[in-house]
C-alpha cells in the first residue's frame, strides 16, 4: 500500500501527464500526496524572468498545484524549494518517507542530455523508493 507519494513537477506541459499518472492509481483515503517543485539554483534570475516569469515567485505554480490539491480527496501538501532538482526531490522523498516518486521526463538526448543532465535518471539511480517516470511521447 502506498502511504506517501511525492509528485515532482516542474511547471512544464508534461506536468499534466505527471498529474494524470497520479490519478490512475487507486489510492487509499490515508495516502498522503506531496506535490513538490524545485526552483533550480542553476537558473539565473534573467533566465527565469525571460523564460518563465510566473515561476520566479512560484505563485502561478502554487496556484495551479492548489487546484490539483482541491480535486483530490486525499491529504496533500505543497513543497516548493530551491536547489538542485534531483537532490531536492530525493531529500524530500527521504524526509516524507515516500513510498513512490512520480516524475516527468523531458526526453533529452545527445548533447542536451550531457549538458543539462537528466533529473529523472538521477532520481531513479539515487532514490530509496520506487520511481515512476512519466514520458511525454508527444515531444
Amino acid at each position: 500500500m502506498l502511504k506517501t507519494i511525492l509528485v515532482a513537477v516542474d511547471g512544464s506541459p508534461s506536468m499534466e501527464l505527471v498529474i494524470q499518472a497520479l490519478e490512475q492509481f487507486q489510492l487509499q483515503p490515508t495516502t498522503n500526496i506531496i506535490f513538490s517543485h524545485v526552483i533550480s539554483a542553476q537558473e539565473s534570475d534573467s533566465e527565469t524572468l525571460a523564460d518563465r516569469p510566473h515561476l520566479d515567485s512560484g505563485e502561478y505554480l502554487q496556484e495551479k498545484l492548489r487546484l490539483y490539491q482541491d480535486k483530490l480527496d486525499l491529504r496533500s501538501e505543497l513543497e516548493i524549494v530551491h536547489g538542485d532538482p534531483a537532490e531536492e526531490i530525493i531529500r524530500l522523498a527521504n524526509i516524507y518517507k515516500a513510498d513512490l516518486i512520480i516524475i516527468g521526463s523531458r526526453g533529452l538526448t545527445g548533447l542536451n542530455r550531457i549538458l543539462q543532465g537528466s533529473v529523472s535518471a538521477q532520481v531513479v539511480a539515487e532514490a530509496h523508493c520506487s520511481v515512476l517516470v512519466v514520458k511525454d511521447n508527444g515531444q
